[in-house]
């Protein structure tokens, strides 16, 4: 199997699906924001519903203790769960609305616990995640409203540890013990939790991005393009083979099935086209309308690229007639191959691309053009490379424009040897 002929890829799970039927709340609320936002704000819920279940947590503790003592902290607690599980609705303001929301509740309500027991507590330790995950819910694009949620903490941090050496309550050292082990837990799970949370995000962003520019340009040259990115990539290659093929009678075809219609047929073919190609690790360059360029031996050394791309080649055929009787048209396939020195590099900054040009793709693309309806026309070169081991019938000499006369042939088929013969291709 050649490098370029892989399995698909399987489909990634859910980035909730841990959550099981809460995986729903990571979303709410996202719908119509850009994706990177949609991101950000998924961090915000999931921000948000560790803060209740951690609140419920606390109010389950207090009612534990002294259920009647610790009321005002059981009903504070039980609400700032509620106020947290509707943050996702303040989405509806704006990106940064529930973010400030859940800042505001928390920062208060910690404030509110730290008075109640005082710095021997640990809750004021809490505070330190706002450090973790301000870039996280606010994004880079809110750098001021970053800092000043950071520095808000660090003070309230800071006042809360001198303003309150001992609580209003005289809790029980069990109580104040197991109050700073939950704030020390709750600290380090959010902030391990969203950062990781966030990471993976990236990661998979980054794996996107990977995909997106692996199915843009041949995988050596995207790995050369991630190390390097500002070196140019341009090639000289001595020997490669190129290919282009085109639907005859495709255009006027198009005007009679309409859009929809045409797209899907074409759609189809060209995805028939790119697996035949993998299957025989040929490089699809790119498609200009139903025509078709795909090269062998150009970004992945292959000594056998030319016989690669004929087997390639007398695929087109029979796919295109299968799929044009399934679709209820007449379409063939006119085919052109030539073998030579070609040049080839990632072009423009914007919309860029990968292509290959030269005399050798010129040429291809001639004996395309000049081609017959269903056959594989080719040039001398690539006749007398693949003689030994392929059928080849002449169609004589022709006139090409911009060569002049050339002798072509058309290539019919694999020749079939004996089972204790065998040829090197």
């Amino acid at each position: 199997m050649s490098k370029k002929q892989k399995s698909a890829p399987a489909r990634p799970a859910p980035l909730y699906a841990w959550l099981g039927p809460l995986s729903g709340y990571a979303e709410l609320g996202t719908a119509g924001y850009p994706r990177p936002v949609r991101l950000r704000l998924t961090i915000v819920n999931m921000m948000a519903l560790l803060i209740a279940i951690f609140s419920l947590v606390y109010a389950i503790v207090f009612a534990y203790y002294d259920a009647q003592t610790y009321s005002h902290l059981i009903v504070v607690n039980l609400l700032l769960m509620v106020i947290a599980l509707t943050v996702p609705l303040a989405h509806r303001i704006n990106d940064i609305a529930a973010a400030i929301l859940l800042a505001t509740i928390e920062y208060a309500a910690l404030f509110y616990f730290v008075r109640a027991f005082g710095r021997a507590s640990g809750i004021q330790i809490n505070y330190i995640v706002a450090a973790a995950v301000a870039f996280a819910i606010y994004g880079l694009s809110h750098f001021r409203l970053v800092a000043a949620v950071i520095v808000a903490a660090l003070l309230l941090h800071i006042a809360a540890w001198f303003l309150y050496p001992e609580g209003i309550y005289s809790a029980e050292p069990s109580l104040l013990a197991n109050l700073y082990l939950s704030s020390a837990v709750t600290t380090f799970c959010i902030i391990a939790l969203v950062v990781g949370y966030a990471f993976n995000l990236a990661d998979r962003a980054r794996a996107q991005a990977d995909a997106l520019l692996h199915n843009i340009l041949p995988e050596t040259i995207a790995e050369r393009l991630k190390e390097k990115p500002d070196d140019r990539v341009a090639d000289a290659v001595a020997e490669a083979s190129v290919l282009f093929s085109d639907l005859v009678g495709f255009t006027e075809l198009a005007q009679k099935l309409g859009a929809e219609r045409t797209v899907a047929i074409l759609d189809q073919i060209v995805t028939e086209f790119d697996r035949l190609a993998a299957s025989h690790g040929v490089e699809k360059i790119k498609t200009i309308g139903d025509g078709y360029m795909a090269v062998t031996g150009v970004s992945l050394r292959q000594d056998d690229h030319l016989p690669r791309l004929a087997r390639m080649a007398l695929g087109l055929p029979n796919l295109v007639e299968r799929l044009s009787a399934a679709h209820g048209v007449d379409l063939r396939v006119r085919i052109g191959i030539a073998i030579g020195p070609v040049m080839a590099g990632v072009i423009g900054t914007d919309k860029f691309s990968y292509d290959v040009w030269g005399e050798t793709v010129n040429l291809a693309s001639r004996l395309e053009s000049h081609g017959l309806p269903g056959e594989i026309q080719v040039s001398g070169a690539v006749r007398d490379a693949l003689e030994d081991g392929f059928v080849f019938e002449a169609r004589g000499p022709i006139q090409v424009k911009g060569v002049g006369e050339l002798e072509t042939w058309l290539l019919k088929e694999e020749r079939r040897f004996p089972a204790n013969r065998t040829i090197s291709a």
